[in-house]
Parts: structure tokens; sequence; C-alpha cells
């Protein structure tokens, strides 16, 4: 069953694609007309396509897997922040800083950074410092927190990436690809989608276009959270009941844990037959 319906795409502007005179060629599968000199996307197509994507991502949240959201136009980066946030997702809503993905440990160091001064100031070491130094870290602080707050908590390299406006998050694709990191996109009709491993053809300039988008897919990963934390719940309950039963295999040792003494009943020995003597005046038989 589709994840949404043609009306709500309609309503949101989803089928307004770029001015056909800056059209890419290869997006023209997913152009169904042209119409006042802008190209109108397929949204069939784009159904299709949205539900391929919440699918693929609700297995990776279910798997336990991150996945980081890049939009950083300014009708995207509040929606994906928010929208992110909500899920325990990673996001870059300001500046993707070179080398994010192939210079991971640089940008974790900086992190770390970010984190020893958090520590200082917790422990008061920060406090004993001169004035002049304070500003300054805390200016290198505001700065670390405006790019880097967002994925503070993102240990390793995402699963995959979310990508709003493959034009302008050009050097997140290419480090993506260059990694093989699978690329989530909403693709617009002026846009090359060869790069991208799931295109969305829709448009990425209207906030309610990308509002709708990013409300689909992160029910599809609050979905597979939901089932994540379903097949731990079982895992842990089984577990236990493996534990109880071998702690007590039975039900005589938990008597006896609780005080009482177990009771163990023994079958009555028959008694012992009497042996029979042959009386002096009877003979024994011939075999």
């Amino acid at each position: 069953m589709p994840r949404t319906n043609f009306q709500e795409l309609l309503d949101a502007g989803v089928h307004f694609g770029h001015l056909a005179r800056k059209w890419n060629p290869k997006m023209a599968p997913y152009i169904f007309d042209q119409k006042n000199g802008i190209h109108i996307i397929d949204l069939h197509k784009t159904i299709v396509k949205i539900d391929e994507a919440a699918d693929a991502m609700k297995e990776l949240a279910r798997s336990g897997r991150k996945i980081l959201f890049v939009a950083t136009k300014k009708q995207a980066k509040e929606i994906v922040a928010e929208k992110a946030t909500a899920v325990n997702m990673p996001s870059i809503t300001e500046r993707w800083a070179g080398g994010m993905l192939t210079n991971f440990p640089t940008i974790r160091k900086a992190v770390k950074k970010m984190n020893t001064i958090d520590k200082m100031k917790e422990d008061g070491t920060f406090e004993k410092l001169a004035k002049r130094e304070r500003l300054q870290i805390n200016r290198q602080r505001e700065k670390l927190e405006k790019n880097l707050g967002s994925i503070r908590d993102m240990s390793r390299l995402p699963s995959a990436l979310f990508v709003v406006d493959i034009q302008k998050e050009a050097n997140a694709v290419k480090e993506a690809n260059r990694l093989n990191i699978p690329v989530f996109a909403m693709v617009d009709t002026c846009c090359d989608p060869t790069p991208i491993d799931y295109v969305i053809p829709a448009n990425d300039d209207a906030t309610k276009s990308i509002e709708l988008v990013m409300n689909i897919l992160c029910q599809a990963i609050e979905e597979g959270l939901a089932e994540r934390k379903l097949e731990k719940d079982k895992e842990a309950a089984e577990e236990t009941a493996e534990g109880e039963a071998l702690a007590n295999p039975t039900g005589k040792k938990l008597r006896a844990r609780r005080g009482a003494k177990p009771v163990e009943v023994a079958e009555e020995a028959a008694p012992a037959a009497e042996p029979v003597e042959a009386s002096a005046d009877e003979e024994p038989k011939a075999e």
C-alpha cells in the first residue's frame, strides 16, 4: 500500500519541476509534460520512488544504522533539522565542511574538542582562564556547535545520506559516492540523477514539498525504530525466561530457596520374601 496518495503530492506542489530550458535530459523518464515553460513531474513515478526510499530507510533504522540528513538551503534547513532530530538522526543544515565523510577522523577530533570545552566548563577549569582566553574559546565553541553540533553523537560514518537539492550539496554526494555510501535525494528536473541510488523526483524548492517528503520518510524511520525496539524487548524477555529456567530446573530447588524443605516421595520397598524351609517329612520331587 502506498505511503502517500496522489492528491497529497499535488496539493504540496511536488509536481512542479524546474524551467524547461534548464532541464537535464537524464530526468526525462520522470517528466510528465511541460506547461508555461515549466516541466511537470510524473507523480505516479514519484509515489513509487518515495515508497522504495521509505522501505529502504525503514530497514536501515530497524538494523540500528544512522542516516545523515543534508540540507543547507534556506527553504529546507529548519524542516530537515526538526524532522531528523525527532527520529534521532544526525543532520547538516548550516554548511557542508569539506572532508566531512572522506576525512571523518579529523571531524571527530573537532567534535572531541567541543566536548573537551564543555567538560572544562563543568569542572571549573574554564573559569580559571584569563578573560581573553575565555572569549576565544567561547567563539570557537559556538562555531563548532553551529557546524558540527548536530553530529556530535555520530561516532562512525553514516550508513546512508539523504540530500535535498543535489546541485547545492554536490560535495556531499561526491564524498558519499567515493565511500560507496548509498544516497537518497529529492531530485528536480534540472539535476543529474546518475550519482543517486534512491531518486525521488520532486520539487526541491517548495517548503511544502520538502516537508511532505520528509514526513513520509521519517514516518518510515519511526516504524523501523519501533520494530527494532520490539525485537530487543522480545530478545530480552526470552533471555530472562532462559535464565529463570536454568536457575530453577525443577520445582524442588525453588521450594528449597524459599526455606521449605524439599519433599521427596520415595516408593515403599516391597517386603522381602521370607525363605520357605522344606519340611523334613517332604521328599524332594524328582525332576
